[in-house]
Formats: C-alpha cells, sequence, structure tokens
C-alpha cells in the first residue's frame, strides 16, 4: 500500500532530523488519491494530476517536488514506481533582505514598548522588547526564540537552543548587556508564571504562536515607522540577516581572521551549510565596498 510506503519513508527522513509538517501531510494526500484509484505504485500520471489541484504554481511544485522524492525513495526498491518530472519547477530566488539601521531597531525596541496594554497579558510591552531584543541581538531564529524555556538560560549568560533545524542544538553565549536586560525581563516574568516555564507564554499561559507574533511585529513597525513606502514590508527574520550582516561589517579582511569568523558566525547561527553564511556578503552596500577594497588589497599584495 502506497500509503505504508509513505509512512516508512517519512519515518525515516525524521530518523535524519527532517521535521517534514507539510511533505508528511502531502504524501499521506496523494497516497490516499492514488489508493482510491487502485494504484498501489507511483505514477508519474497520477502525482501530477493530484499536484494540479493545488491553486497556486508554487504550492503545485512543492506537492510534485514531495511525490518525487518518494518515487526515487521507492523506485530503488521497486522499479515499477515512476518519478514524476516537476512541469512546475521555478528558479528558486531568495528575497532580498531588509538590513535594519542600529537607529530603526532602536525604534522598534521603543515602539514595542509603547503597545497598548491587555489586561489578560500584563507582560505584553516587556515580552515583545526582550523577543525582539533577543533575536536582534543573537540571531536567533523567531521559533527558536519562542520555544525558550527557563532551563534553556544556563549560568555565564549562554542559552541552549535546543533541538532547532535538521534536529541540531547549539549554545548562544550571549554579550552581558543582553544578560542584564533578560535578567530584568526573568524578574518580571516569573511573577505571572502560571503552571507554563516558556519565557514567552500566550495570555492562556502557552507558547506564543507564530501568527500572534508576526501581527505584533507589524503593528510595531507601523508605530515606529519602519520603511512604510515598501510594498513588501520588513520581516521579523530581517532582524536575524541583520545581525549576521552588522557582525560581518566589523570583520577583519585578513583572510584567515575572515575565515574564523565565517566559521564562527555559522556556528552561532546554527547554519547547517557554511554557504548559507557567505549568501551575507551581498546583504549592504557597506559590506560589498569593503569586500572590493579588500580584494584589492589582495591582488595588489600578491602583484608586488
Amino acid at each position: 500500500m502506497l500509503s505504508d510506503d509513505a509512512e516508512r519513508y517519512i519515518e525515516l527522513r525524521r530518523t535524519l532530523g527532517f521535521k517534514l509538517r507539510k511533505p508528511s501531510r502531502h504524501l499521506q494526500s496523494f497516497a490516499r488519491f492514488a489508493s482510491e484509484k487502485g494504484e498501489i505504485y507511483v505514477s508519474a500520471a497520477t502525482a501530477l494530476e493530484w499536484a494540479t489541484m493545488a491553486p497556486t504554481r508554487g504550492a503545485r511544485h512543492r506537492r510534485l517536488g514531495d511525490v518525487g522524492r518518494l518515487a526515487l525513495f521507492l523506485r530503488a526498491e521497486n522499479a515499477k514506481h515512476e518519478v514524476p518530472v516537476n512541469l512546475f519547477a521555478e528558479r528558486a530566488s531568495r528575497p532580498v533582505p531588509y538590513i535594519y539601521t542600529r537607529d530603526e531597531l532602536t525604534r522598534i525596541l521603543d515602539a514595542a514598548g509603547q503597545l497598548r496594554r491587555q489586561k489578560p497579558n500584563p507582560l505584553r510591552r516587556q515580552l515583545y522588547v526582550m523577543l525582539f531584543g533577543l533575536i536582534a541581538a543573537t540571531g536567533l531564529r523567531v521559533s527558536e526564540a519562542l520555544e525558550l524555556r527557563f532551563g534553556d538560560i544556563l549560568a555565564g549568560g549562554v542559552l541552549h537552543i535546543r533541538d532547532t533545524k535538521f534536529g541540531k542544538s547549539r549554545l548562544v553565549p550571549l554579550h552581558t548587556t543582553v544578560v542584564e536586560a533578560l535578567d530584568r525581563y526573568l524578574d518580571r516574568r516569573r511573577l505571572v508564571a502560571g503552571s507554563d516555564d516558556h519565557l514567552f507564554p500566550s495570555v492562556k499561559g502557552k507558547v506564543l504562536a507564530s501568527s500572534t507574533v508576526n501581527y505584533t511585529f507589524r503593528c510595531i513597525l507601523r508605530i515606529a515607522n519602519i520603511a512604510p513606502e515598501r510594498s513588501r514590508r520588513p520581516r521579523i527574520h530581517d532582524l536575524r540577516h541583520s545581525f549576521a550582516t552588522h557582525v560581518l561589517e566589523q570583520c577583519n579582511t585578513k583572510r584567515d581572521a575572515v575565515a574564523r569568523h565565517f566559521v564562527a558566525l555559522a556556528t552561532y547561527l546554527g547554519h547547517v551549510d557554511i554557504k548559507h553564511t557567505y549568501w551575507y556578503l551581498q546583504a549592504t552596500p557597506e559590506l560589498m565596498t569593503d569586500i572590493a577594497a579588500a580584494a584589492e588589497t589582495l591582488i595588489m599584495g600578491e602583484a608586488l
């Protein structure tokens, strides 16, 4: 049965560290669709028919890609499985990040401190000041910050980031100013501790929903008047981009120092592959200017 094959494939991928939340739903849906047609092997035509039911080209691309990877796995065992050609493939492109200036970061935190008070959540202002300040100061993914618990704050001002992308965990040392701000926040947080130990709880005493956090961040951007002319508004994730970019702007231009700096930053950010860190070099004109100057110095030095 295709449903059993899909479950076996999903479980194997998860043991390798992949979460596969949406792909697992896709594959279970495809398996039901194929089974209703009486099929026990992946059929390229059926996969295409199922994928075409999605409303957008991007969704069809993702659906067919998920089935294609399943088919490759199963075809290694039985050649009767067909690997569909992804007719909806598009050239992948990264959205250009918005790099917040230091003045804008200050305005964001000031605006978070001006949020409307809510009786169900007396901690609202302090919570969002700390949440967005922590992300800006450490480059954490927003999901990593929201999952933090009291026990993840270790002695010496170190955060234990647990089981994130690809099942990886890491230790993130904090600057003394961040430790001081976090200590002040924790004093207030413990007064409304309740039964949940998340650092950033919702009004129901559970972990904050990402949709709530994104909505609040958009409100903060309006209050702070950050990039109001942009059709594509800056994101929370751009705080992570900004952290990495500002760190790289301080990087020594000597080749061995740059190499050490990149490895350290990639580890700190929790990147699986250092190529994701190198991408930040394209982020700002200041970085490109520094790179060009460093390259010119290097070429002139080798020519002498």
